[in-house]
């Protein structure tokens, strides 16, 4: 999920600490989030109710665990990997949130908003590193190293 920051030009800039819009660049801001059961920092993701259309359940997982509402763009790639000896498979789309609000809850204790740079460093799971760089070619913003 992302967002635009102040003064968007589209470069991926950011502010103080990684969260936007303070140094006058623009740009925008992806929303991750930490799971206290794994103590980890990831993209918001979740499991689909049976029967539930992919896209219908990704948004429903975002609102869940974030409190923000999106509107989906373009679909990004498929992560594929096993835990606990067991195949995932996670869909992602180019999610740009609209409103809402975080309240902790269960699976999530804390979101943060931060520039492209500062989520890589963030993230602990590469492949969700490389999410990032598949959302910032979908959105034609230039890769920062």
């Amino acid at each position: 999920m992302w967002r635009r920051t102040a003064g968007d030009g589209g470069n991926g800039g950011g502010g103080r600490n990684g969260r936007g819009g303070r140094n006058g660049r623009g740009g925008i801001e992806l929303a991750l989030v930490h799971r206290p059961k794994y103590d980890d920092w990831s993209h918001p993701k979740g499991k689909l109710k049976r029967g539930e259309d992919p896209l219908d359940g990704a948004l429903r997982e975002v609102r869940e665990e974030t409190g923000m509402e999106c509107v989906p763009g373009v679909r990004l790639p498929t992560a594929r990997y096993e835990s606990q000896c067991r195949p995932k498979e996670v869909r992602y789309w180019a999610a740009e949130a609209t409103g809402g609000a975080f309240l902790p809850n269960s699976e999530v204790d804390r979101v943060v908003w931060l520039t492209p740079e500062a989520a890589r460093v963030r993230l602990t799971y590469e492949r969700d590193r490389e999410l990032v760089d598949a959302l910032l070619a979908a959105l034609g913003t230039p890769h920062a190293p």
